[in-house]
């Protein structure tokens, strides 16, 4: 034996009744990636399986974890198997029965909104150069001419995909100066 062998293998060998055991422990090269009676066990107790599975699970056996990914593809591909959102597993999924009731309040409640858009509605006339000008500091690629055409087209979208606290700064800011801001 040129391979050194755990002592916990060695005892668990010893404890064994059965000498194919010992055999296929001595045997065997020790492998990092596997535990070696991980697989002694599993062929005894093993339910029987047919001849047409045993050679594919034999070959899917050897793929590289690569190979397997490109093979979970090309199956979901070939069976139309769509992707399923799973649910969080770290809360118990609901019964079939209870699924009712508990549906109910959770479609009551909407989802808070994150991403607004932020619309100018209207402005009071005394307030107008300033609006402008906040209009024309927000939006960069905009000249004052470009900012008073758009202060006077109202309503107005002004910006798009805000996050919701820069949302409510820029509402709070427009509305101080003197407009009518929504966020959508």
């Amino acid at each position: 034996m040129s391979a050194i062998i755990p002592r916990t293998l060695l005892r668990s060998a010893r404890a064994s009744s059965s000498s194919s055991s010992r055999l296929f422990l001595a045997s065997r090269p020790l492998s990092t990636s596997r535990p070696v009676l991980a697989e002694a066990a599993p062929e005894a107790s093993a339910t029987p399986v047919s001849p047409k599975i045993a050679p594919i699970v034999e070959t899917i056996s050897t793929l590289s974890l690569l190979e397997v990914s490109e093979l979970v593809t090309a199956l979901k591909t070939r069976l139309n198997i769509t992707e399923i959102a799973m649910p969080a597993s770290s809360a118990p999924a609901p019964s079939a029965s209870s699924s009712d009731a508990n549906s109910a309040p959770a479609e009551e409640k909407p989802k808070e909104k994150t991403i607004f858009t932020v619309k100018l509605e209207k402005f009071d006339a005394a307030a107008k150069a300033k609006i402008i000008r906040e209009v024309k500091a927000l939006m960069p690629n905009m000249n004052l001419v470009e900012a008073k055409k758009f202060v006077e087209s109202v309503p107005q979208t002004l910006k798009e995909n805000v996050p919701k606290e820069d949302a409510e700064k820029l509402q709070k800011t427009l509305t101080d100066l003197g407009a009518t801001v929504s966020l959508v």
